[in-house]
């Protein structure tokens, strides 16, 4: 399931409404991203994240398609923030929920290797010294690039 929401989430909640639907649930795999409080060696006052609607969802979509092709999930869940957020406020949730831990921790890798570096979302930092668009780093093109 693709979600792309401005409210905030509970893991909690989430992942009590997944186990729900499945049975024989063996392991979960799960990330939070969190917003940091600093941007390099500066206060970040907030963060600003965008996205092309329904273009964002496709992609997120391809990404998930790519994760069941691999490993054998009984499901998967992409909660994306858009929107202005505060530092040590939540972004993104990953879930995956297999038989077997392996399969869930690598698919949840996975999903946020390739969230961080395929997912069309611009993220826009705000400091007391002025605003910056954050790129790709080169650590986050090497993650991905594991999983081709």
């Amino acid at each position: 399931m693709i979600k792309i929401q401005t409210r905030d989430f509970s893991f909690q909640e989430e992942l009590i409404a997944m186990k729900n639907k499945h049975e024989n649930i063996g392991a979960v795999g799960s990330f939070i991203g969190i917003v940091r409080d600093k941007r390099k060696d500066e206060k970040l006052v907030s963060m600003t994240l965008e996205h092309y609607p329904g273009m964002a969802e496709k992609m997120l979509y391809e990404i998930e398609y790519k994760a069941r092709e691999r490993w054998k999930l009984l499901d998967t869940l992409i909660i994306h923030r858009v929107g202005k957020l505060l530092p040590k406020e939540q972004i993104v949730l990953v879930i995956t929920l297999s038989e077997h831990r392996s399969e869930a921790l690598n698919a949840c890798h996975f999903l946020i290797d390739w969230l961080k570096t395929k997912g069309p979302f611009w993220k826009y930092e705000q400091c007391i010294s002025g605003g910056y668009w954050v790129e790709a780093l080169d650590s986050d093109r090497i993650a991905e690039e594991k999983w081709k």
